[in-house]
């Protein structure tokens, strides 16, 4: 089985032919198939109409959030409650085109386990396309994986990339680096990209922002999370060093002052040197409990503590044909 997952926030004026335009491209693949929308809170009328695309189609189901937590999240809850050997994801604004599946899902059958598409002609405002072109480049140098867009939410897993990946955070558009550093095999192929159909982008310079300060925590998990020591004796080293170069300094200074006869202030009376380094290993202890936090995180995170449900409307695995609504 094939599952599609879609996330979605206030997205009333695309769902309608989103949902023609999926049931068009999966009903050409003769494979059973199950469309999963996660409403993230939505505040316009799309809850309305994914009630009715439920109704109207037995492969449609439908996850009602409480609230608005973020495309990770819905993500997450779409991968825990699809039932296909392959997951595909997409955006709901229609930007990415459902007849493209076919092409990813060729490239899936060649032995990768993960396909990430790759708008080659993105049709963005400038304001997007330049800070995730930046984005893409920084990633892609830093992590080892070449990709040209870890940004495009149209991606084809298969289950087991979406079984060991713990996502939290906005780590969605870091799942080719995680998935990479446990083995996976990765690649990507170029994609159609068009104008949003209808209402408005929700990304904003604050996603920019926070998706770097994501980035340096999928660098430390994916580099040095299985040995910490790497990091944390690579910065005690040069703490140490550093130190040793200032003592170095100050005896330096003391044969200049004692043996000599140079006019030099005492050392006692340099409170700075201690200043300095007291703030740099302050930091240093800092920054290494962030990390520890984020490695705590990483090993006791459960999917379902980044969400609540308020409704899933689906049908009997059985019978597709008998609605079951869970509140």
């Amino acid at each position: 089985m094939i599952s599609i997952v879609i996330p979605l926030l206030n997205e009333e004026g695309n769902l309608e032919l989103l949902h023609q335009k999926l049931t068009a491209a999966l009903t050409q693949l003769n494979q059973p198939y199950e469309i999963i929308f996660v409403n993230d809170g939505s505040t316009d009328g799309s809850p309305q109409i994914l009630d009715a695309l439920f109704r109207q189609d037995p492969a449609v189901r439908v996850i009602h959030f409480h609230q608005n937590f973020g495309k990770t999240a819905g993500l997450v809850a779409g991968f825990r409650h699809s039932r296909g050997d392959v997951i595909i994801t997409l955006d709901a604004d229609l930007q990415d085109d459902p007849a493209e599946i076919p092409k990813l899902l060729a490239k899936l059958d060649e032995g990768y386990d993960l396909v990430a598409a790759w708008r080659h002609d993105r049709q963005d405002p400038i304001d997007k396309t330049w800070p995730s072109k930046i984005f893409n480049r920084v990633v892609s140098s830093f992590s080892g994986l070449h990709l040209h867009d870890f940004n495009c939410g149209f991606k084809v897993y298969r289950r087991t990339v979406t079984e060991q990946i713990p996502l939290y955070s906005d780590f969605h558009r870091f799942v080719p680096v995680l998935a990479a550093g446990k083995g996976f095999r990765i690649t990507e192929e170029k994609v159609q990209h068009h104008p949003r159909h209808s209402g408005v982008s929700k990304y904003g310079a604050g996603r920019a922002i926070r998706g770097f300060l994501d980035f340096i925590t999928v660098l430390f998990l994916t580099t040095y999370l299985k040995h910490p020591l790497r990091l944390f004796g690579t910065i005690g080293l040069l703490t140490f060093g550093l130190g040793t170069l200032i003592e170095f300094y100050l005896a330096f200074l003391w044969l200049l002052r004692v043996v000599a006869g140079f006019d030099i202030d005492p050392i006692g009376t340099r409170p700075l040197f201690t200043v300095g380094i007291l703030a740099m290993i302050l930091g240093i202890q800092l920054f290494s409990t962030g990390l520890l936090g984020e490695m705590l995180r990483y090993f006791t995170f459960r999917p379902e503590q980044e969400y609540t449900i308020k409704k899933i409307l689906e049908r009997e695995e059985a019978n597709p044909r008998v609605p079951v609504i869970m509140d």
